[in-house]
């Protein structure tokens, strides 16, 4: 909407939607954003100091030789710089956000103040001012409720204890008698800070976006009957301090997964919502080419991501083929010359022809895309010597255990190719059932490994009955306890460890799951020993093990198990070591 109609009425109570000299600003339109703008502004500080920023910054100018002169750590602190800037500015985005908001709230009708300017909703508004999605703009106005809310409920607080203090200073009366109890005030319930109070004070104090702040706010969701406030003021707590190392949608699926444990019961019934909720259309365009529009649970998903990547990982960047033939083919593909879209239409139509032609006894040969589920029990401490089913015992008492089951929907799991995660997670399975005292406990929910998708007890059990399970003992510290091979080769168990263990890649900012991943031997070998242990091993993308190699980057693993990225002497001369962090989310929830 670009022509938006004066308001020449007299400004009413702040309480109003026309308050504050609001309702009667002309609204001019920006020469260069093209975006509507009120004009004649309140006076005030807030206002007075966003004009002034607005100066400094638009008087900076900009062009590619300005910046292009600067050295690599004069970039990376305008960066650092202009970020903090724009959290600082988004809160305040927030903040008016809120206003605008009350101002335009459904039962002022016609009075308000997104309504007088020709707007059905405040986003609607925020979206012309700002130019921003619509996403965007609903993410402000929850970030800017949060902020209110907060705010009142800590100035509701600040008044109720000055009530209080006034009155304890109250001398007493001439007469009056001295034992009489002191007079308590009830504090309102007004006054409670809400639940999400740390979030609004983070956001204050300038180091939390507000990105993260609708990510830690939706992510942990709303209270009902099991979730109390104080439970998700702890777990809050918790999240925020990893909030600094995290980006928004990793505190997102860090927030989400929290609440699932905070709320076992809920976890079914929303995997039950993600599933009714599944889709497949058709639609037929006019020029004769079909669009197929899906919508499928998790755990359907995560299996057609997993042939996709199967399909596609050549292209991709995928891992890596040693063995002649699977390489062939990955040159193959890489030279095709076709698009990977293309190349990835093509492989689902001829899974579907083969799908129908097959004949249901026999399995195609390959390698089966397969969803690995992942859940976590506590084990009880095991005596010095005596090694849990599944895993070698090196004198750490084992507090957890990961189950791994291995899903191939619509396959079955037997036919992954022999010495898989699966044939490997069934035949210890079997080693299991043979040994006495070594009985199933009771299944937890799990999670997708990969993801921070949570899975129910009994969509695991449903798995297990046709995989079988995979025992993982890691110690106290969230290591694997180490299983011993003679050959420097991880085992396809070895690999499942480090899959629950690591979370995939472990390279600072880098996201790809576990499938993506290889796996890289601390020790060289000249340096080690022959053995290949857990605690050699870590998980890698193919690009970042290029570059480790390549580059010449070293990891290392101190006393406490914990791993750390050296870089080279050119990148940097001191050689400062980064500390490398798992992005296991099911690791997280046993601490």
């Amino acid at each position: 909407m670009t022509n938006l109609p004066e308001s020449p009425e007299s400004p009413a109570s702040p309480d109003q939607p026309h308050g504050d000299q609001v309702h009667g600003d002309p609204v001019l339109v920006d020469p260069v954003l093209a975006n509507p703008v009120l004009a004649n502004p309140v006076q005030g500080d807030v206002l007075g100091g966003l004009r002034s920023m607005v100066d400094v910054v638009t008087g900076l100018g900009g062009s590619s030789a300005a910046v292009d002169t600067l050295s690599d750590e004069a970039v990376l602190e305008g960066h650092v710089l202009i970020a903090g800037a724009r959290r600082a500015l988004d809160t305040q985005a927030a903040w008016f956000a809120a206003t605008l908001a009350r101002r335009s709230r459904p039962e002022l009708g016609g009075q308000g103040l997104a309504a007088r300017r020709g707007y059905r909703t405040p986003e609607d508004l925020l979206q012309t001012i700002s130019g921003s999605s619509k996403s965007d703009a609903v993410k402000l106005l929850g970030v800017g409720r949060l902020l209110v809310e907060t705010d009142a409920a800590e100035k509701a607080a600040r008044e109720a204890a000055e009530a209080q203090r006034l009155l304890d200073e109250i001398p007493p009366l001439d007469g009056a008698v001295p034992a009489l109890p002191p007079v308590d005030l009830p504090v309102p319930a007004a006054a409670v800070p809400p639940w999400h109070a740390p979030i609004g004070r983070a956001l204050g104090e300038g180091w939390l976006s507000v990105e993260k702040a609708d990510a830690l706010r939706k992510g942990l969701g709303d209270l009902d009957r099991a979730i109390t406030p104080e439970k998700l003021t702890s777990a809050l707590a918790r999240l925020l301090s990893e909030a600094r190392t995290l980006n928004a949608d990793q505190l997102f699926k860090r927030a989400r997964r929290v609440r699932d444990v905070l709320d076992e019961a809920g976890i079914a019934a929303r995997e039950k919502a993600a599933y009714d909720d599944r889709s497949l259309r058709f639609y037929r365009l006019h020029t004769g080419q079909v669009r197929m529009v899906g919508l499928f649970a998790p755990e359907d998903g995560e299996y057609l991501m997993q042939t996709y990547d199967a399909i596609t990982s050549p292209r991709r960047g995928g891992v890596r083929f040693v063995d002649k033939e699977q390489a062939a083919w990955a040159k193959r593909v890489q030279d095709d010359p076709r698009t990977t879209e293309q190349l990835t239409a093509d492989a689902f139509l001829a899974l579907t022809k083969l799908g129908v032609k097959a004949d249901p006894k026999r399995i195609a040969g390959g390698r089966n895309p397969a969803v690995r589920m992942v859940t976590i029990h506590p084990r009880s401490t095991t005596p010095t010597g005596t090694a849990p089913t599944g895993a070698a015992f090196t004198g750490v008492a084992p507090t957890a255990t990961a189950q791994v089951g291995t899903a191939s929907t619509g396959a079955a799991a037997s036919g992954t190719e022999p010495g898989g995660p699966t044939a490997a997670a069934e035949e210890l399975a079997s080693d299991a059932a043979s040994s006495p005292g070594t009985a199933t406990p009771e299944l937890k929910p799990g999670v997708i490994e990969g993801t921070a998708v949570t899975v129910s007890a009994e969509t695991l059990e449903r798995n297990l009955c046709d995989t079988g399970i995979l025992d993982v003992t890691f110690d106290d510290h969230g290591h694997g306890l180490d299983l011993g091979r003679e050959q420097r080769t991880f085992s396809p168990a070895q690999r499942a460890a480090l899959a629950i263990r690591d979370g995939g890649c472990m390279w600072p900012g880098c996201d790809r799951p576990p499938s993506w991943t290889e796996t890289h031997h601390i020790q060289h070998w000249k340096d080690d020993t022959g053995q290949t242990n857990l605690a050699d091993g870590i998980l890698l993308c193919r690009a970042d093990h290029l570059r480790l190699h390549n580059e010449h980057w070293r990891i290392t693993r101190d006393d406490t198990g914990r791993y750390w990225l050296t870089p080279p002497p050119r990148l940097d001369p001191e050689q400062t070591p980064i500390p490398l962090t798992s992005t296991s989310t099911i690791l997280r929830d046993t601490d």
